[in-house]
């Protein structure tokens, strides 16, 4: 019989120590009926192949990680008592309408880019381009949906604090299209060109990567 011991201290003594306890969501399980349609499914989105491991023929794992993400997804065989086709995940892009087009040139089926309105679900991109507003959904041929969600910068308090990074090519180009944009504004607002730009760029990404406030 396993022992379940509480830690001793006040709640917020403990909770000051979950604060600080480094932990990362490294991989995420989904069911499927037909593991190699399922990896061939993924592998044509472009995602990277990590393992594709059978143990003693009874278990078999595969595993695939989009290109820019830190966490990872499974498949195989006795991973999960679930049934197929009941996952649903979220998947995050900084422009919506070029992976939906990249998705669709790849032959994986998207539905229509919808936005989060005031009433409910309207059809096309959010009018404003707001962050998490804008979204598109795919499935696998099990039926495990994903959302396709437009995020180009982070709530207040999702980041954590500390350097900011970015982690393709991809978003550090999408993160300077649109600093680059917002610093047009900046020069019309101030009437002239602005000989300190790239400081100005620097801080505008790191702002909007981390949640805060953005320069004016």
């Amino acid at each position: 019989m396993t022992t379940l011991t509480a830690i001793p201290g006040s709640d917020a003594a403990r909770d000051a120590r979950l604060a600080k306890l480094d932990m990362k969501v490294e991989v995420i399980i989904i069911p499927v009926s037909d593991v190699d349609r399922a990896k061939d499914f993924y592998l044509k989105l472009g995602w990277r192949l990590d393992a594709d491991l059978s143990f003693g023929g009874r278990v078999r794992v595969v595993q695939v990680t989009p290109h820019g993400s830190a966490c990872s997804l499974q498949f195989g065989v006795n991973l999960t008592s679930a049934a197929p086709g009941s996952g649903k995940g979220y998947v995050v892009v900084s422009d919506l309408e070029a992976a939906r087009n990249a998705l669709l040139a790849a032959g994986t089926q998207v539905g229509e880019i919808f936005h989060l309105g005031p009433n409910g679900p309207a059809p096309g991109l959010d009018p404003e381009r707001r962050s998490y507003a804008s979204r598109a959904e795919f499935k696998d041929p099990d039926g495990n949906s994903w959302v396709l969600q437009e995020i180009t910068s982070r709530l207040p308090g999702r980041m954590e604090p500390g350097p900011t990074s970015f982690v393709s090519a991809t978003d550090l180009a999408s993160a300077l299209r649109r600093a680059a944009a917002a610093h047009g504004q900046h020069e019309a607002r101030i009437g002239q060109r602005d000989e300190n730009w790239p400081d100005w760029y620097a801080e505008y990404m790191v702002r909007e990567q981390s949640g805060e406030e953005l320069p004016q």
